[in-house]
This record gives structure tokens, C-alpha cells and sequence, in this order.
């Protein structure tokens, strides 16, 4: 079965009991980490058990396929049930878990985790079709997703974050759920328990994250700054963000400037209701590219990013260069690189 949204949630806090497995996919690598260790701590008594857990690589199955079957039917020293995880899976995968869903021995709980999988994906959909599996998408957190993460987190830790802290670390992070945690524990240790963290502090913390560098990308983008961008996408995937990644957090920052260039008013009324809201550092440069650029020739440069987009993910793309060269050339035709030109 399919699971989204708050059903994914729920599910992750209480699995469905009749579910043997599940497939967690996504460009969102620490989501899947952070939704697998969830349900590592929910189906194992003990997750510091060794004898409860088991990890597989697609490369193992793929040598021994029964494998799979032979983990899930081990029986544990204490009683309870195994956890088996699958790292690193495919569609090569598809007929060993096939084999495994419809005759599956003992009682073990398995978690599968893959890269982004396209909707004609034969595991994805062998897991949304399965009564006793479930596909469970790991997509990267959009604002308000990241306003509820953030929320979360200092309730959780039972410290109170002004509104104004919210929307900027929103506004900042959420490239990958694992480095947007180690963001917010930061600002949680600067702070400790002295009162409401404040916009002060979160851009103390934060305001010269790594995860900046993606915002760097998308400003020098639609900036027409040629060397900025080679430095800014450079820097990026030397920090390890991955090529969908950049590219979608280009295409965000252009869905932005396109509702405040083809909004009605002012181009500073536009911007101030953005949420969340622009960045007062690059206030500036945001407001020259809403009004240096056409809703129409945004559209064009968001289409060329979906259209990169699907062509990286085809079996053997080269990512990077394929994301280097369509972000270059959107740089280079700028309209406001061609009026400093001129």
C-alpha cells in the first residue's frame, strides 16, 4: 500500500501489524535514516541488541537471493522480533522481494531503502500494490513541512522559538532531514534552557551553515553571476548535496521570484508576503531579479530545470555535469546579466 502525509506519520509511530515490509524512497536520504531508526525503535524491543538486527546490501541479495528468507526467519536469543534492513536497493531487487512478500518466513520486520524511485519504478509499485508492504516516499521538507519539523523539534525539547526563528530557519534548511536535525541541535546547544530562541540567535547558528551554499546556487542563478555559480555549485557538491537536490532548490528559489515578478503592487509589497520570508541578507539581490526577470521567461527556466531534473535520474546520467550545464546557461541568459552587460 501507498502510505503519504499523515498516514505516513502515523504509520511510522504505530507500523500496521499485517505489514511485513516496507520501502522507504527518496532523494531525502537522512528522512529515510531518521523514519528507519523509528521503526527500528518501535518493532525491536532493544535496538542496541545485535541479535535483533540484521543488515543486508542489494549487492548480497543479488548474490544469494535466499538470504533475504533466511534473516527474516532467524529467530532471536531474547525473543521478539528481528529487524531486517536492506540498504542500497533497485528495481534489480524487485523479484527477490517478490518471491520473499508472497511466502514470507517467520516474523521479522523489513525495511528496504532505495534512492528516489520514479512512479514506473517495479519496486515502488510492487509495494504500493502489496496488502503486507508499504511505500512510504522520503521527499525533501517543503516550508511549511520544515515549519512543523522545526516546531517539533524545540517542543520537543521543551524550549519556545519566537515566529520570527521559525520562518528563518525554515527559510534555510531542509536540503536533508539528517543535516536540517544537526542545524537545529546546534542552535539548541548555543541557546540551552535560557528562555525563547529568537531570530538573533538562529542566525547566529545558522546563518553560516554549509547549507547556504544552496542558496548561493539559486541567487547566482538567477543573478546571471557566472563565477559565483561555479564557486556556489562547486562548494555545494563538495558538501555532498546531491545533484536533484541542487537542482530543486534552484527551481524553489525561481517559484518565488516568479509570484513576486507576476504579482499585482509593488515589488516590495510581493516579497513581504513571501512565506516564509526572504532573507534580509538577500533582500537585495531577490528584489533586482523580480524585477530584471519575466514571469514568462521563469516559467521557461523552471520547465528546463524539471526537464534536467528527469534526465538525471535516467540509469548512468551524468548528474553533475547534466546539472552544471543547464544551470550555466539559465545563468548566462539572465536578463539582469544582459542589462549589466550592456
Amino acid at each position: 500500500m501507498k502510505l503519504a502525509g499523515k498516514q505516513a506519520e502515523a504509520f511510522i509511530k504505530t507500523p500496521d501489524t499485517a505489514v511485513r515490509a516496507v520501502l522507504l524512497y527518496g532523494p531525502d536520504a537522512g528522512l529515510r535514516r531518521e523514519r528507519s531508526a523509528a521503526l527500528l525503535a518501535t518493532v525491536v524491543a532493544d535496538p542496541n541488541d545485535p541479535f535483533c538486527i540484521s543488515e543486508v546490501t542489494a549487492s548480497q541479495l543479488k548474490d544469494d537471493p535466499a538470504r533475504l528468507a533466511d534473516e527474516a526467519a532467524a529467530l532471536t536469543f531474547g525473543g521478539g522480533r528481528r529487524f531486517v534492513r536492506v540498504r542500497d536497493a533497485s528495481d534489480k531487487l524487485t523479484p527477490v522481494l517478490k518471491d520473499f512478500l508472497a511466502d514470507s518466513p517467520g516474523e521479522a520486520f523489513v525495511v528496504v531503502e532505495a534512492d528516489d524511485l520514479p512512479a514506473r519504478s517495479t519496486l515502488r509499485k510492487l509495494f504500493e500494490a502489496e496488502k503486507r508492504a508499504a511505500a512510504l516516499a522520503c521527499y525533501h521538507d517543503d516550508a511549511r513541512g520544515l515549519e512543523t519539523v522545526v516546531k517539533g523539534f524545540f517542543a520537543e525539547a521543551g524550549i519556545g522559538i519566537s515566529r520570527e526563528a521559525v520562518s528563518f530557519l525554515s527559510s534555510q534548511l531542509g536540503g536533508d532531514r539528517a543535516l536540517t536535525k544537526r542545524e537545529l541541535e546546534k542552535v539548541l546547544l548555543f541557546k540551552g534552557s535560557n528562555g525563547e530562541i529568537t531570530l538573533d540567535d538562529a542566525e547566529a547558528c545558522v546563518g553560516d551553515s554549509a547549507l547556504l551554499s544552496l542558496d548561493d546556487v539559486a541567487l547566482a542563478t538567477a543573478s546571471g553571476n557566472l563565477p559565483g555559480l561555479e564557486r556556489a555549485l562547486g562548494r555545494s557538491f563538495k558538501e555532498g548535496n546531491a545533484p536533484v537536490t541542487v537542482l530543486r532548490a534552484v527551481a524553489r528559489h525561481f517559484q518565488r521570484v516568479h509570484a513576486v515578478a507576476g504579482a499585482p503592487g509593488s515589488v516590495e509589497d510581493s516579497m513581504r508576503r513571501l512565506r516564509p520570508p526572504v532573507f534580509w541578507k538577500t533582500q537585495a539581490a531577490f528584489k533586482a531579479q523580480a524585477e530584471a526577470w519575466r514571469p514568462a521567461g521563469l516559467a521557461r527556466a523552471m520547465e528546463r530545470l524539471l526537464d534536467t531534473e528527469a534526465a538525471c535520474k535516467r540509469s548512468g546520467a551524468p548528474a553533475e555535469l547534466l546539472v552544471s550545464r543547464v544551470l550555466l546557461e539559465i545563468a548566462a541568459n539572465a536578463p539582469g546579466r544582459r542589462r549589466r552587460a550592456g
